[in-house]
Order: C-alpha cells, then sequence, then structure tokens
C-alpha cells in the first residue's frame, strides 16, 4: 500500500517555506509516497490526520489554534510519523508548548548567525547515517533547549566566538525519539533552499523522514 505524506508550510519567508516544502515533496514523492502539499495549518483540524503515515512542517514562527495542535498530537500519539528540519520543524509554533513535547527541542539562537561549523556525528552505527562522517556546514548553528530523552545522531560543538559563555556546548543537530506510538525525526539543517544542495543535509533528512514515516509492516 502506498504510503501517504502530508506537508503544511507558511510562515516567516526566510526560511522560503514554500521552495523548501516543494523540494521535500519531490523528495518523498520519488521514494513513491503520495504527497499532500498546502500552506498554512487548518488543514490539521479539517483534516483526518491518521490517513498519514508522515507528517512534515516546514512553517517557521506562526500561530496555531489548540485544537489543530491537539488533532495532530492525537495522530502522532496514534503512529503517525512526524519529520522535519531547521526552524520549519523546531521553530514553527512558538507559544505552543504542547508542539514542542512533540519535537523534543526548540529553537532559541543562532550565534552569530550564518557561521562555517562541524557537524559530528555520535551514533555512527546507526542506519540513519551508515557511510556518513562528520563534516563541514555552513549555515545557522542552532543553539537549542532539548528534551532530555532524544536519541541523539549527530551534533555540533560552539566555538564560543559569538557567545562566549557557551564555548564549548555541544548541541544536538539530528536526533530522532517517540512521540506515542509516533516516531519522530529533526535536523537542525536547512536554513534556505539551496542548503538542500548539499548531499549530506539531504540524504540525512530523506533517510529521517522514511524513518518516522508509520510502517505497519
Amino acid at each position: 500500500m502506498t504510503r501517504k505524506a502530508l506537508i503544511f508550510h507558511g510562515g516567516w519567508d526566510g526560511h522560503e517555506p514554500g521552495p523548501c516544502s516543494g523540494i521535500v515533496e519531490a523528495l518523498l514523492a520519488a521514494e513513491g509516497m503520495e504527497v499532500t502539499r498546502v500552506e498554512g495549518t487548518a488543514i490539521l483540524a479539517t483534516a483526518d490526520l491518521r490517513a498519514f503515515d508522515l507528517i512534515v512542517p516546514v512553517m517557521t514562527m506562526a500561530e496555531v489554534e489548540k485544537a489543530e495542535v491537539a488533532a495532530l498530537g492525537a495522530a502522532v500519539e496514534a503512529g503517525c510519523g512526524l519529520g522535519g528540519f531547521h526552524g520549519g520543524m523546531c521553530d514553527t509554533f512558538r507559544r505552543n508548548t504542547e508542539y514542542q513535547f512533540m519535537t523534543g527541542g526548540q529553537f532559541v539562537a543562532h550565534p552569530g548567525n550564518v557561521i562555517d561549523y562541524r557537524v559530528e556525528m555520535v551514533a555512527a552505527g546507526d542506519p540513519l547515517l551508515q557511510g556518513i562522517g562528520d563534516f563541514d556546514y555552513r549555515s545557522e548553528q542552532y543553539y537549542m533547549h532539548v528534551d532530555p530523552r532524544i536519541e541523539v545522531l549527530a551534533t555540533t560543538t560552539f566555538s564560543g566566538e559569538h557567545a562566549p559563555w557557551v564555548a564549548g556546548t555541544r548541541m544536538p543537530v539530528v536526533w530522532k525519539h517517540r512521540h506515542g506510538r509516533g516516531r519522530v525525526f529533526y535536523s537542525a539543517l536547512g536554513h534556505k533552499a539551496a542548503e538542500f544542495d548539499h548531499p549530506q543535509m539531504k540524504e540525512i533528512l530523506r533517510r529521517g523522514l522514511l524513518w518516522a514515516a508509520r510502517d505497519d509492516n
């Protein structure tokens, strides 16, 4: 049976939600998934989210109705996967802690804005990272508040150049966890659409989204 994915996008234009969500749509379609891509959050309360195997938010700094987040949470708890990247997933609804409880983390800062930094694999034996070693990356280096129960797959270390008080801090960049019966995947990489040209960034996201998608087989 063909698996189904929902992508909802919008919010701050600086993260290029339209182009980024289009790239993700093509990525999932290439894996044989049936993809619905819509702008805004209304579909969260109007559609039967249980019909989807994966939900991908590509939305930053947006407002959301309580009923919409409640419906999303119920779907994930029942087994629908949740996956995404950068501010499109972990800075989506800043004022909604129920949503943040699902994602496992929330963006709070990116000292120095767009900078060069290193991404280090800390769970190299995980199938999601197989064959992917440490790599250099240029983007916003996300400083995040994270749930201590997430399973961290990759980290980055802050140099302290732009915020001396965080020097040496190792911050999760890629993680996975469970919310109810649902699988949740997140990568902090992907500030703008051009970053999908980075092969490791795109491959980690591809694998993570496929892992998160419900599979009842």
